[in-house]
Order: structure tokens, then C-alpha cells, then sequence
């Protein structure tokens, strides 16, 4: 059966084909064209939102942002570490295998990436990136199935590191690009059984939308051996944004909705505030998390 599973849905990287934009009217044109405040030093500017949901009982999504600014005689240089996870598996082994997935990723990329870069004498770093991450995302399975057996979580962690952001993600929680000549782009692949199924042409994605079983992911962190995750890197949109997400948003608001209420406003925290009262004026159907990174520079 696991074969069978891994022949079906395989482990494919992330291709042009994967990103989607949607076109923009002449008024959003107008929004996403207004001047760009200078940020001096370069600094990435964060918002985050959550909400239980207006139809569940418990929390079980998890969210991390870690934000730092190092300007002196050197160049300045951003540093975040950004983390969503949606846990599953019921009330008690969903909410502790979100927040245990995290907690183990983020130290680990704390413990390999920050301490190094930003100690009294920083080290030189030799180790790929993407392997550290990987390596990262890992520790989260392993301690998902030691301190949360039976339960899974999706995980969709950004790593911005001066120009550049490594994107880690396995699950449905997504990571997207909003750019302000008009593009918002998905720059993750769900692990999700009606994704497949729309990529193998058997159903559209209208028919994904309400399909019984668009909930069912074939890859999570915590639900068995062997475990990967896709790992990609890409330069840090600039001016523009990076967006953090659970379905709890992206499933029930829409892309150019998502952008809209972005692009409205200079204030990351304010504009997550009001994706997450989108979500829930949409029914809110799940727990909602958002984090949203502006580059401004």
C-alpha cells in the first residue's frame, strides 16, 4: 500500500507549472502601484492572526514568527524564521503535534542558523541550507511520534535570511507571494488527495472544493516512515510580501479577496486582523492562522 501510494502521489519539486497568478482589475492595479515607504535599515515588517474558528471547539493550528534586525558596520541583514502547522488527529493529539512540530523545527533552525550568525564572533556557515532545514523538519516528525503519537500535523516553515527565503512545507497549509504589480503566487503543493486528483486530471478544481474528501492529505509530519518534505528557495519578493497560512484562510477566502485586503493597507497585524475576520464572516469552518511578512525594501 505504501508503495502504491508513493508510485501515485510521488515526490515531485515545485515547478513553474505549480504557481498561479491571478490577473488583477485596473482598480487593484491602482492599490498595489501606490508609493513604497523606504525602511532604513532593511527589516522584514510581521503581522500574525488566529482564531479558533466558528465551528470548532479547540485550537489545534500553531504559529511561530521570529523577527531580527542586525545593522551595525556591516551591511543589515533580515533574519525571520516563520512557522504554520495545522494539527489533526482530534482534540488532544492535534493540537500538541502542532505545537510540538514547531517548537522542535524552530529550535532547530535557531540552534543551526541564528546562534551561529548572530553570536559575538559569527561562524562561517558550511552546511547547505536546505539540508539544515530538512534536517529541521525531521526532528519535527521525530518528535511528533515520540510526544504526540497517533496525532499529525501539516508544517509550512520560511526561513528569510538577507535577499533570500527557504520555504519547507508538507501538508495543505500553504505559503504564497504577493507582489505589488499584481501577482499573488502559491509557492507550495498541497499534500492532499484532491490536489493529486486535479494534477491527474480526474476532477476540477470546482469539484476539489466540496469533493467529501479534500480534507485527506497523503503526506504529514507524524503520519509514518519515510518522511520528506519539500524544501525550495527563492529570492525574498521585495517590495512585497510573504504569506503564512492554514486552510482555516485560503479555503474559504479567495485568492483575489487574500490580495485585496493585503494590499489595503501598509500594516501587517491590521491586515491580518482582517483576513482572519474574512474567514469567519466566510462560516469559518476551521481554526484560521496568518502570518504576514512585508519586505519593504
Amino acid at each position: 500500500m505504501i508503495d502504491f501510494l508513493r508510485r501515485l502521489f510521488g515526490r515531485n519539486k515545485l515547478t513553474a507549472a505549480d504557481i498561479q497568478t491571478a490577473p488583477l482589475s485596473e482598480k487593484q492595479l491602482q492599490v498595489v502601484t501606490r508609493e513604497v515607504q523606504k525602511y532604513e535599515p532593511p527589516q522584514l515588517v510581521v503581522g500574525t492572526g488566529q482564531s479558533l474558528g466558528r465551528q470548532r471547539e479547540h485550537n489545534e493550528d500553531c504559529l511561530y514568527a521570529l523577527n531580527i534586525t542586525l545593522a551595525g558596520k556591516n551591511d543589515p541583514l533580515p533574519f525571520g524564521i516563520f512557522i504554520v502547522a495545522d494539527g489533526m488527529g482530534g482534540h488532544q493529539h492535534g493540537e500538541v503535534a502542532s505545537e510540538v512540530a514547531t517548537r522542535a523545527l524552530s529550535t532547530a533552525l535557531i540552534r543551526k542558523l541564528y546562534i551561529p550568525n548572530f553570536n559575538l564572533q559569527p561562524e562561517p556557515q558550511t552546511e547547505p541550507l536546505q539540508e539544515i532545514v530538512q534536517q529541521g523538519m525531521r526532528e519535527a516528525q521525530q518528535a511528533v511520534l515520540k510526544l504526540a503519537p497517533g496525532g499529525g500535523t501539516t508544517m509550512t516553515a520560511a526561513f528569510v535570511f538577507g535577499e533570500q527565503v527557504t520555504v519547507a512545507h508538507v501538508g495543505d497549509s500553504r505559503a504564497y507571494f504577493v507582489f505589488p504589480d499584481g501577482r499573488i503566487q502559491s509557492v507550495t503543493r498541497d499534500h492532499s488527495l484532491v490536489r493529486r486528483l486535479q494534477e491527474l486530471g480526474q476532477i476540477s478544481e470546482k469539484e476539489a472544493a466540496v469533493h467529501p474528501q479534500r480534507n485527506v492529505l497523503y503526506r504529514a509530519i507524524g503520519q509514518g516512515e519515510p518522511f520528506d518534505a519539500d524544501i525550495n528557495t527563492y529570492p525574498m519578493p521585495h517590495p512585497g510580501y510573504l504569506l503564512l497560512c492554514s486552510d482555516g484562510l485560503w479555503g474559504v477566502v479567495p485568492e483575489l479577496e487574500i490580495f485585496r485586503i493585503i494590499t489595503s493597507t501598509n500594516n501587517p497585524s491590521l491586515a491580518c486582523h482582517h483576513l482572519v475576520q474574512a474567514a469567519n464572516a466566510a462560516g469559518g469552518p476551521d481554526n484560521i492562522s496568518v502570518i504576514l511578512v512585508y519586505y519593504p525594501n
